[in-house]
């Protein structure tokens, strides 16, 4: 983000990539008793990974690590935590502060108890045997430096293990023992300031313990004479022949020996075998590659552009005919390319230009990994039409790249701002070499991954010349195939040149007609960060984390807000509260307020993202290439920068995108009137209808019109402009259904207008607004007469124990049934089933009209109860 703030044997390693099971959590919650058993045996290829740690802090446990990593020390007393457990989230399974995600009972941590080293320790069995080597490994740093002991000896101290990203390996077979054995990590205090950490910034309450600690899997790896590393795969497309393919297979082969050794690597990739015997003098690693020839390859794609198949690729060493170790993965076939137009970033999947419609995602704020939880996002991600999700410094654990490879959606990753990373003038040697060995580590990891489309290496700042060769050099030697862009922001770096993204705002409320200008944070190039700020939850979700007091403490515009952001620019409601009184109407409640911020949310998200989709098809300067929404979820629940909430609740926001974002859809333009029909897939619609219907306010017809428009692939088509007949009410609605050559109904999207516009004054305001010169007008919406409707609702299983819900709500009056949310509860008068993932909601009805919109959820999810619909709307009483 652009925000003015302050600011014994080594081998580094790649991580394996490991297939998600959907459904399973690596570390949801509280381990009980005292952890685990684990037993490591001596089988060459075989990965025990630590399931859980005792947990201490340095100022209980004194003593040192060769007395802590010792068999016969005694941990009673310390708890037990999750494998990737920083020290809060530690502390919060164990429930040492309640609910950390109510009011502001995170201040309950004192901030003291993280200014001095934590202990982690597990105890394993093993029975080491002649001929194989057991290898420790950290798939990432330990944070903010660790010291790592086994059975007494110190294998690794903080001058090594650095930062939250590099990956380290060391070979400990010389200290394994029969039978107990015992593993100790010290993880240094974190300081994002001070260490290559990960900071969240401002966007959200800061954790105490600033993430210290261990927040990816320790393993344990077993190899014969011979290791293997780094199998990756790499892809060629002679472009724009989608009909062959180049396939590249690559593996490190190391000699874990002091003597010469021969080896047979073999494997196989898209159906293809191959083998090869390697030499290897003592300690020697070298590559091996590979080159396949793959005829109609199966191409991978973009949900919105195509399939997602994946290939297989495993390689096994053996050494005298018995097995030395082995890895495997997955891999896609497609190719990544970018251009400049008129000095704005272009993507291009396998030759294809893309448009990139994507949100900003934030981890857990204690780093925990909740693999269901992260399932169900990637889903809503996709229903809601996002094709991309940008990762800002928060390089998830592998079960995001893994989800985002079978379902289609693309990754963005890089580094974050407003921290030691930004200040890359200023790196020691040392910061110099973490950072290219967190690039390494972090490329190696994840380049397997078709899902990874870019990799920035700075964020608001481009790095300094020095640094930028060091990440460059880093990437190389990932053999990194995607671009790579020196910022989000508008910078340039002597290698890498213009990032061709802009960085501009806003962060806090913007009317609907801004996204239409090409000033600013307008859809003309690659925004690579914007949003309209608050994101206010519907009232059974703000009961969650907000008390009473905090709840009524919303209709006050200036006072400071705990679940708003600790930057003084974000903390209080503001002039976005400004804005829904001049444009609403004050509200008269809390409830009327919660209910106001939908409409308002709802309103600017669907045009933010609409008016990128026009432009899309505009040329030269004025043409839009992508749009990252800030921000996409929640780390901790908050009210404000995100499309869902903590929770996965969708209110306002979502709706608004998820309107926005459908792959045919018809729409307004908030600037010149103009209507437009876009397509994101990758063929031409033809034949289809669009009628457009001008309503007053009371349900009455104002003009209707049917007109024949085109649906050119990938891109969007001007198709006239809105009719503007006289005699309109101040405020009116205007709905648009895109129809197929039969009449099917393909799109519906339903505006409420003004007679008068918002306009906004550009010579005002600063970097993370523009200021409103005038408000629209849309306060008689809080008069409507009451809209009368009925509501049926039919169930039906699914697979994988899923179930559908259809709801079908009728306008049975003679007013317009305006704005109305259905939520799914558990049994009549119950809470509200969570996540949902729901066709449509927020809907509008015509005297006369009915629809029916979907909910799909998980039948546990339940508890039991039967599935009851509540509705309600802004002029519809709950029901």
């Amino acid at each position: 983000m652009l925000r003015n703030r302050p600011l014994p044997t080594m081998v580094v390693a790649a991580v394996g990539l490991a297939l998600l099971v959907p459904g399973t959590s690596a570390n949801a919650g509280p381990v009980p008793g005292t952890g685990t058993a684990l037993t490591v045996a001596a089988v060459p290829g075989q990965t025990s990974t630590i399931p859980d740690w005792r947990m201490q802090t340095s100022t209980t446990a004194t003593q040192a690590g060769s007395v802590i990593s010792g068999t016969g020390y005694s941990d009673a007393g310390w708890l037990t935590v999750p494998a990737r457990s920083t020290v809060m989230a530690g502390l919060i399974a164990n429930g040492k502060y309640g609910d950390v995600n109510y009011s502001e009972n995170l201040k309950r941590a004192n901030p003291g108890d993280f200014k001095v080293p934590w202990w982690y320790r597990k105890v394993f069995q093993a029975d080491p045997q002649p001929g194989v080597n057991t290898f420790l490994k950290l798939n990432g740093g330990v944070i903010s430096r660790g010291e790592v002991w086994l059975n007494g000896t110190k294998v690794a101290g903080t001058d090594t293990v650095i930062g939250a990203y590099p990956t380290f390996e060391f070979n400990v077979t010389g200290l394994l023992r029969k039978g107990d054995n015992a593993l100790a990590i010290k993880a240094s205090p974190s300081d994002p300031a001070k260490d290559l950490v990960i900071h969240f910034i401002d966007w959200a309450q800061l954790p105490p313990d600033r993430n210290q600690g261990l927040f990816r899997d320790v393993d344990l790896v077993q190899s014969g004479a011979v290791s293997l590393r780094g199998l990756h795969v790499l892809s060629d497309l002679p472009l724009p022949n989608l009909n062959t393919a180049t396939v590249t297979v690559k593996v490190d082969a190391r000699n874990n020996t002091g003597s010469a050794v021969t080896t047979t690597v073999a494997g196989s990739a898209a159906g293809q075998n191959y083998s090869q015997n390697v030499s290897l003098a003592a300690n020697e690693t070298k590559t091996v590659a590979f080159t396949l020839n793959v005829a109609n390859p199966q191409i991978w794609w973009p949900y919105q552009m195509g399939a997602q198949p994946l290939y297989d690729a495993t390689a096994t060493a053996t050494v005298s005919g018995a097995r030395s170790d082995e890895q495997k993965t997955t891999f896609g076939i497609r190719e990544v390319t970018s251009k400049m137009i008129s000095g704005n970033l272009q993507y291009q999947i396998n030759g294809k230009p893309i448009l990139i419609r994507g949100g900003g995602w934030a981890s857990d704020l204690f780093l925990r990994t909740n693999a269901q939880k992260i399932a169900d996002e990637m889903q809503l991600t996709k229903s809601m039409g996002l094709n991309t999700i940008r990762l800002e410094g928060k390089p998830e654990n592998d079960e995001i790249y893994d989800l985002a490879d079978r379902m289609g959606i693309l990754l963005m990753t890089g580094w974050e701002c407003c921290s030691k990373w930004q200040n890359t003038g200023g790196f020691t040697a040392e910061d110099k070499r973490v950072a290219g060995a967190s690039a390494e580590g972090e490329a190696k990891r994840i380049r397997n991954h078709p899902s990874v489309f870019t990799f920035l290496i700075g964020s608001d700042e481009a790095p300094v010349a020095d640094v930028e060769k060091i990440y460059l050099d880093a990437l190389k030697r990932a053999d990194w195939q995607t671009p790579i862009v020196t910022a989000a922001a508008r910078r340039s770096s002597p290698q890498l040149g213009d990032s061709g993204m802009k960085m501009e705002g806003p962060y806090w409320w913007e009317p609907p007609v801004y996204w239409y200008n090409n000033q600013k944070g307008g859809s003309a190039g690659f925004a690579s960060e914007i949003g309209p700020g608050l994101a206010i939850p519907e009232m059974d979700e703000l009961k969650k984390f907000l008390s009473p007091a905090e709840i009524a403490k919303l209709t006050d515009y200036n006072a400071a807000q705990y679940h708003l952001s600790p930057s003084g620019n974000f903390s209080k409601i503001g002039f976005w509260g400004t804005a829904l009184d001049n444009r609403y109407g004050k509200p008269s409640s809390v409830d009327d307020f919660v209910n106001k911020s939908q409409l308002q949310q709802y309103e600017t998200n669907r045009a933010q993202f609409e008016a990128f989709g026009r432009d899309f098809s505009d040329t030269g300067a004025n043409q839009a290439q992508g749009v990252i929404y800030w921000m996409q979820n929640d780390p901790w629940p908050k009210l404000f920068w995100h499309l869902y909430n903590y929770n996965l609740a969708t209110a306002g926001s979502y709706f608004g995108a998820k309107t926005a974002n459908k792959a045919l859809h018809a729409q307004y333009s908030y600037d010149d009137k103009s209507l437009a029909v876009v397509n994101m897939g990758l063929e031409a619609k033809q034949g289809m209808n669009l009628q457009v219907t001008v309503f007053n306010s009371d349900g009455t017809q104002k003009a209707n019109e049917t007109r024949p428009v085109p649906a050119k692939a990938n891109g969007s088509v001007r198709v006239g402009t809105l009719p503007q007949p006289s005699g309109l009410t101040p405020a009116y609605f205007v709905r648009l259904l895109l129809k197929d050559s039969t009449g099917k109904e393909i799109d519906r999207n339903v505006y409420w207008l003004s007679t008068k516009a918002d306009t906004l004054n550009y010579n005002a305001g600063d970097w993370y607004y523009t200021p409103q010169a005038q408000y629209t007008d849309l306060k008689s919406l809080s008069s409507l007469r009451a809209g009368q409707v009925s509501v049926t609702s039919t169930t039906t299983p699914g697979a994988n124990g899923r179930q559908t819900t259809s709801v079908t709500v009728k306008n049975t009056g003679t007013s317009v049934a305006f704005f109305m949310r259905a939520s799914l509860r558990k049994g009549q008068g119950g809470a509200e089933v969570l996540p949902v993932d729901w066709s449509d909601n927020y809907i509008t009805l015509f005297p006369g009209e009915s629809q029916t919109i979907r909910a799909e959820y998980r039948t546990s999810d339940l508890g039991g109860a039967q599935p009851v619909v509540q509705l309600s709307g802004h002029n519809v009483s709950r029901r």
